[in-house]
C-alpha cells in the first residue's frame, strides 16, 4: 500500500470511530490519537494490508481492550456494505458453505444430543431452517450439549431464535436490549411465541461448552442460557466481547469494525464486555465435552427406568466407564 492510500484508510477509520463508537467521548479520544499517530508517520512503513491491520488494531485497543474495535484484514476481500445486494449475496453464500453454522448435530450414546455451532450464528434469514432442522432432530434426546467453543460471533436475532427453542415457555421472554448511544435508540430482543417444530423440553438439562475463543454472539447465547438458569456452562472463560459492531469497507482487504451498541441482559442488567463469561464448571476447553457428557450420562442413568429405556441406560453407563472418552 502507498503512503497516501494508508493515510486515506486511517483518516476514514478515525472518522468512523469518532462518529459511531459505543462510548462517544472515548471514540473521539481514539480518533484523535489515531490521527496524531498517522500524521507522525507511524503506519507509513506497513505496505502489507495484513501487517497494517495488526498494528492499527493494537493501537485502537490501547486503554479500552475492546476486541470488537479493529482494522480487520480479509485475505479474500469483502463486500461493500453500501451495496446491499452484494453484501446479502456474500453472507448468504457464507452461510450455505458453513451449513448455517450447524457444524455438528448428533445423538450420542445414552440419548444425549450434541449441537456444535461454529463459526457464526448466521442471521435467521440465512439460517433459520437449519436451526429448526437441528432442534427437530434433537428434540427427543434426554439431555443436550451445545458446543460453542469455536463460535466467534453472529446475529443477535439468531441468538434469540435459538433461545426460543431452549427457553420453553408459553409467553415470550425478554432476553436483552441493545442500546445505541449515537441516537439514543433501544432495540429489545425477545423469544418468539411460535417456532417451527418442537421446542426443547424445559425439564431436560443443557450444558454449554465454552473456550477462550468463544466470542460475541457465541458469548451472548451462552450468557442468556446461563443467566436464565437454563444451562450449565462448562469450559473456559470467554473472550469478553459484548458490544455489537458494524463493518465498513475501507479497502479491498481492510474493514473497519466499530462497536456501535451496548448489550444489556434482561436478568443481570449488564453484560460480559471485557470480562468474558465465567463458566459454572471451570475446565480446559479440550476437556469440556468429556466433562459435560459425563454429567449428562449421570442424568440419563437417574431417569425412571422402563423396558424401552433399558438400552439407552446401558449406553449411558458406558459413558461413565474409564475406557470411554468423548472427543
Amino acid at each position: 500500500m502507498r503512503t497516501e492510500e494508508i493515510r486515506a484508510v486511517l483518516d476514514r477509520l478515525g472518522a468512523l470511530v469518532a462518529l459511531h463508537y459505543v462510548f462517544p467521548e472515548t471514540g473521539r479520544e481514539i480518533a484523535d490519537r489515531l490521527a496524531a499517530a498517522t500524521a507522525e508517520g507511524r503506519y507509513d512503513a506497513f505496505e502489507a494490508p495484513e501487517e497494517l491491520a495488526q498494528r492499527v488494531t493494537a493501537d485502537l485497543q490501547i486503554g479500552n481492550q475492546d476486541k470488537h474495535l479493529r482494522l480487520k484484514y480479509h485475505r479474500d476481500g469483502l463486500p461493500d456494505e453500501t451495496d446491499p445486494v452484494a453484501e446479502e449475496a456474500h453472507w448468504r453464500r457464507r452461510a450455505e458453505l458453513d451449513a448455517g453454522g450447524m457444524a455438528r448435530v448428533e445423538r450420542l450414546n445414552g440419548n444425549i444430543g450434541l449441537l456444535e455451532i461454529r463459526p457464526l450464528l448466521y442471521p435467521p434469514e440465512h439460517a433459520a431452517p437449519v436451526i429448526t432442522a437441528a432442534m427437530t432432530l434433537l428434540a427427543s434426546t434426554d439431555a443436550l450439549v451445545i458446543d460453542l467453543r469455536r463460535c466467534v460471533g453472529g446475529s443477535p436475532d439468531q441468538v434469540a431464535f435459538v433461545c426460543s427453542y431452549l427457553l420453553a415457555s408459553g409467553e415470550p421472554i425478554h432476553l436483552q436490549d441493545l442500546l445505541t448511544p449515537a441516537d439514543g435508540t433501544i432495540r429489545q430482543f425477545w423469544t418468539a411465541p411460535y417456532v417451527p417444530g418442537p421446542r426443547y423440553d424445559g425439564s431436560k438439562p443443557i450444558w454449554v461448552l465454552t473456550s477462550s475463543a468463544t466470542f460475541s454472539g457465541g458469548e451472548e447465547l451462552a450468557y442468556n442460557l446461563q443467566q436464565f438458569g437454563r444451562a450449565v456452562v462448562v469450559g473456559e472463560r470467554t473472550g469478553g466481547g459484548a458490544h455489537a459492531r458494524r463493518g465498513f469497507k475501507l479497502h479491498e482487504q481492510l474493514e473497519a469494525t466499530v462497536p456501535v451498541v451496548r448489550s444489556v441482559n434482561a436478568v443481570s442488567g449488564t453484560n460480559w464486555e471485557g470480562t468474558g463469561i465465567t463458566p459454572d464448571v471451570d475446565v480446559p476447553a479440550d476437556l469440556a465435552l468429556t466433562e459435560a457428557y459425563r454429567r449428562a450420562a449421570e442424568h440419563v442413568i437417574g431417569l425412571p427406568a422402563d423396558n424401552a429405556r433399558n438400552g439407552v441406560t446401558d449406553e449411558a453407563r458406558t459413558v461413565l466407564s474409564p475406557a470411554v472418552a468423548a472427543g
